[in-house]
């Protein structure tokens, strides 16, 4: 099998080494005008054996009243690492693919100085679906754990 992360994609992402980050990946929207730009900022992947690391470098606009990461970054975050996950670890255009399900266990507050990566991996994947799990962290500290099932994008 050819190497995922040089597959061509759909063109909605920006996907490509980031020379200013060795071993990581871009993963943001062409359109900078739509959610992921917008509220989350930029993000990096990369590939860790048989999982995929998302990552993101929290902002004040981040973080609730408490001075921690708000809920709703987190999950979103955790949203998007579901198709991070797809691309990086080779199991299709994430592009037009959607969320069906997704449970979230909140562990412990994120941290508004560290960088919050989302950590995924595939479980099960069949024809028109991808089955995973991962974890939310910050070094050695756990945000929360997650499990999500997206439904691939339907071939043209």
């Amino acid at each position: 099998m050819a190497d995922p992360l040089l597959q061509p994609d759909s063109g909605f992402f920006d996907y490509h080494e980031d020379p200013e980050k060795p071993g990581w990946y871009t993963w943001n929207l062409t359109d900078n005008t739509r959610f992921n730009a917008v509220v989350m900022g930029k993000l990096w992947t990369r590939r860790e054996t048989d999982k995929c690391r998302l990552r993101m470098i929290p902002e004040r606009k981040h973080t609730n009243l408490q001075e921690m990461i708000h809920g709703a970054v987190t999950l979103s975050l955790i949203d998007i690492s579901l198709f991070a996950g797809m691309r990086t670890l080779g199991s299709g255009d994430a592009g037009m693919a959607v969320t069906l399900e997704l449970s979230t266990q909140f562990v412990g507050a994120g941290k508004p100085d560290l960088p919050l990566d989302a950590v995924v991996e595939i479980i099960r994947e069949t024809g028109r679906m991808l089955f995973m799990r991962g974890i939310v962290e910050q070094e050695d500290h756990q945000v929360a754990a997650y499990s999500g099932i997206v439904r691939k994008a339907t071939k043209a």
